[in-house]
């Protein structure tokens, strides 16, 4: 047993806790959205729950804000969707092309069936609050902020629980089943040995804001393409999200030509920013992700399962890499909060887990690589003008997009604990 402290995610102080058990039947780490929403739901199964999280606070710049529909119907079957939603939010309702010459409706989501006809913009910092905070209600739930998850804890060849890091101390936790939902740059799969596949996407984003004006119209998200140029267009409430796509690995180069380049473009494709452009005078306010796509070959060993980012890394083509971790999550809660408080899990519940998931995320991945390959290779070709693939022009075609945005292949649903 020792003594640890937490944040009081609503009154930002740091107060003392009881002590820490040894040991948890659920030990999570990676306080995102996959961490979040499984701490939850395995608390409200009855499942005792640590969630580790490295961070003191959930606030990050340029993190995905999108909850999709089918993120807003699993907070609906927890009853929370209606107050989740008096968080300031924006409504994307569709999503638009614009060509030279061209413009295309590639997304309607007022059209799919369901109560959230829409995409819920959301800063992803409110979200997980909230989220975090709903689950403290439960007695059985430990957050730890500034909790950094430094190796794995094994018996032969067996996950027992976690060596982490905190407050300059270090401390182990047992737990009957350990999961990695710490993201992209999982530690703890590399700690795991576990084998990740990598393609490799053709760009990489550069993301920035720009101040959104009152008399901005509405523009729900957009993608614009120029003869060898692409910028994605999203609306907040008070700022503007831009996404500047360029070919993989060239950003030194563009480095080289200064700011006043990305000015340019950005102004070309979107005029109506043209003034706030200027605003952009050095390359500190512009922020680079390197883009790529990679799922592991398993997603478990005995006592450890990764999920989200960890287990599979998705392209920014549609925003769905939130959804479908939470999609995971709900998944593993369902499987395994029942063996978990009998103390029967085995790895091949886990691998179960892997098998109801593993599908619906190669389909989204197919899905990103299809877009990538014909509509974002071709628009970053300045030698070839662009033109729009003839599937976008057909009606029925159009609407698998919004559908596999919205939702993916597979909704999953909260199970109601008995």
């Amino acid at each position: 047993m020792f003594s640890i402290c937490w944040f009081d995610l609503s009154q930002r102080t740091m107060t003392e806790t009881p002590s820490l058990p040894e040991s948890t039947q659920c030990l999570i780490v990676g306080g995102g959205p996959a961490g979040a929403i499984l701490g939850l739901l395995m608390a409200k199964a009855g499942v005792s729950t640590v969630l580790l999280e490295k961070h003191h606070d959930f606030d990050r710049e340029f993190r995905g804000d999108t909850l999709h529909p089918s993120t807003l119907e699993v907070m609906d079957q927890l009853g929370l969707a209606e107050r989740l939603l008096e968080i300031p939010h924006a409504k994307l309702e569709h999503a638009r092309l614009f060509t030279a010459n061209d413009q295309i409706e590639v997304a309607d989501f007022t059209r799919l069936r369901t109560r959230f006809p829409y995409i819920a913009i959301m800063p992803q910092e409110k979200f997980l609050e909230f989220v975090t905070a709903e689950a403290a209600k439960q007695e059985n739930f430990r957050l730890l902020l500034g909790a950094d998850a430094r190796r794995l804890l094994w018996e032969g060849d067996t996950v027992t629980g976690v060596r982490f890091r905190y407050g300059g101390a270090e401390y182990s936790l047992n737990a009957s089943l350990t999961v990695a939902a710490d993201g992209r740059h999982s530690r703890m799969r590399k700690e795991s040995g576990l084998t990740l596949d990598a393609t490799g996407p053709p760009m990489d984003v550069l993301w920035l804001g720009l101040p959104r004006e009152p008399q901005d119209a509405d523009l729900d998200v957009s993608l614009r393409i120029r003869p060898g140029k692409m910028l994605v267009l999203l609306e907040r409430d008070e700022w503007w999200q831009l996404g500047y796509v360029i070919l993989k690995g060239s950003f030194r180069e563009l480095k080289q030509h200064g700011v006043e380049v990305l000015q340019s473009s950005i102004a070309e494709m979107a005029p109506e920013l043209a003034d706030r452009a200027k605003l952009l005078t050095d390359w500190k306010q512009v922020m680079p992700l390197s883009v790529e796509s990679s799922r592991l070959r398993q997603w478990h060993k005995p006592g450890l399962l990764l999920i989200g980012d960890a287990a599979h890394v998705m392209s920014p083509v549609g925003g769905v890499g939130i959804n479908y971790a939470i999609q995971d999550a709900v998944a593993t809660a369902n499987l395994l909060s029942g063996k978990l408080k009998r103390g029967m899990l085995t790895e091949a519940d886990l691998k179960f887990v892997q098998k109801r998931r593993e599908f619906p995320t190669k389909v989204i991945q197919r899905f990103q690589r299809i877009v990538q390959d014909r509509i974002i290779r071709q628009a970053l070709n300045p030698e070839k003008p662009f033109k729009l693939p003839w599937f976008l022009k057909l009606p029925l075609i159009r609407r698998i997009p919004a559908w596999l945005i919205g939702f993916g292949v597979r909704r999953e649903r909260v199970k109601q604990s008995p």
